[in-house]
């Protein structure tokens, strides 16, 4: 039974694969008992471009998370993200039959299952469907319609879609490493989950998480998910930056990036020197940090203006109030010194570092803690929400029981009613790999 609440996150980036085991304390906090990674090498900017490399990423990463625990893992909650994915919003609505009983789950199920079977885009996939608000009859604005009376339960929507083909990649791969998939969720909505308060998703504010390939935004609003969007550039970007500005490979650039770099040039004096170490032979480099840091400063300008334009879209678009607890700032990207400042500069916004500490046990290991793992950590606690529902379900359903010869009571087995708590994630997998073929 122990073994049945333990999840696992597999967070696919674009510069490092994430396996990370888990199960909840006593205290509701999780209990981290293994993590591997691996070097991303066949993912770019969030989308899968090779099958071969991505498998043997996921299987080294899973390999090490799996030697750490002493675990064997069969299934993973994977992350989704990448430059397909877009949002819209949407409204939709069922007419009950009858409108003298309350409304209950099967009505929103029904409702979010009408949502799914829109009409896309050629080659796009609804990935989330999330309400927003409902109407029942003539009432608008209810956050909680079950247990009302009504003859038209509607809703308005928040419809996340991604690429069928990317997704499907991502599916081929977790299966050809002879893994099952518990769920797939949306990479921000992942890292929301795990640096983000309650509090904060009820003021007001805005989620960005800068990984390697791409940076995610998500924006909360009165406890609802209102808006994602997904700005093609990341850390890579940023690195490359680098690496060209300053004549040097790759694998410096990023230390440079890491060690030495900061998104506030003012903060460094023109004397500041690092030295880098010839190629074969040659002699050392030498660098001043007020140029890295310019550099650093002029592509972390362009993305965070980009992700501006879209929280201020969403503002007009919603004429929502503003955001009241501004920015939170999470992923890789987010560990360039002054960068906090920079964005309340650019924006206008308080604006914190999002660490994912909060859920985590308290003799966790500190590394687990950086703003690299909000992605991982929210994907496993994600996984765990799910293996959750999927006990209770089960334990809703009635066993039937019978008289046997001995005149004694036993359960008779039917596994078909147990069926419907795994079908959907089962028929999505099967549809995708049919598709696949």
């Amino acid at each position: 039974m122990e073994e049945n609440k333990i999840a696992v996150g597999l967070d696919i980036g674009t510069t490092k694969i994430v396996a990370m085991i888990g199960r909840k304390n006593e205290y509701d906090k999780l209990e981290i008992i293994g993590t591997g990674n691996a070097k991303s090498i066949g993912v770019k900017r969030g989308v899968v471009t090779n099958i071969t490399q991505t498998i043997q990423s996921i299987q080294q990463a899973i390999e090490e998370a799996e030697a750490a625990s002493g675990y064997k893992i069969a299934e993973v909650s994977v992350g989704i993200a990448g430059q397909h994915i877009r949002s819209l919003h949407h409204r939709d609505y069922i007419t009950r039959e009858d409108s003298e009983s309350v409304i209950d789950e099967d009505d929103i199920e029904k409702l979010n299952s009408q949502v799914h079977k829109l009409g896309m885009l050629p080659g796009e996939e609804i990935i989330h469907v999330i309400p927003q608000d409902y109407k029942v009859d003539a009432e608008p604005n209810i956050k909680e319609p079950v247990g009302m009376y009504g003859g038209r339960l509607e809703a308005h929507f928040h419809v996340v879609v991604g690429q069928i083909a990317s997704i499907r990649n991502i599916v081929r791969c977790i299966t050809s490493a002879d893994l099952g998939l518990s769920n797939i969720t949306l990479e921000p909505l992942a890292s929301a989950d795990a640096v983000l308060s309650d509090e904060e998703k009820e003021a007001g504010v805005a989620l960005i998480d800068i990984g390697g390939g791409t940076t995610d935004l998500a924006i909360f609003k009165d406890g609802i998910i209102r808006h994602t969007a997904v700005i093609p550039f990341g850390g890579n970007v940023i690195t490359d930056d680098v690496k060209e500005g300053c004549s040097i490979i790759e694998k410096q650039a990023e230390l440079l990036k890491i060690k030495f770099g900061s998104a506030w040039p003012a903060e460094n004096k023109d004397n500041e020197v690092v030295s880098i170490p010839g190629l074969r032979g040659r002699d050392p480099k030498e660098i001043t940090l007020k140029n890295l840091s310019k550099i650093i400063h002029a592509r972390i300008t362009e993305i965070i203006e980009q992700v501006f334009q879209e929280i201020k879209k969403y503002s007009h678009d919603t004429k929502h109030d503003k955001l009241i607890a501004g920015i939170v700032l999470t992923g890789g990207g987010a560990q360039i010194k002054h960068l906090k400042q920079l964005v309340e500069y650019i924006t206008g916004m308080d604006t914190r570092i999002g660490y994912p500490n909060e859920h985590l046990a308290g003799d966790s290991d500190e590394q687990l803690s950086s703003p690299i793992y909000a992605t991982s950590v929210g994907l496993l606690m994600s996984g765990i929400e799910q293996k959750e529902k999927e006990s209770k379900e089960v334990e809703a359903i009635e066993v039937p029981t019978e008289i046997d010869e001995k005149g004694e009571e036993k359960e008779v087995e039917k596994p078909e009613r147990r069926k419907k708590v795994f079908e959907r994630w089962a028929d999505k997998l099967k549809n995708f790999l049919e598709d696949a073929e």
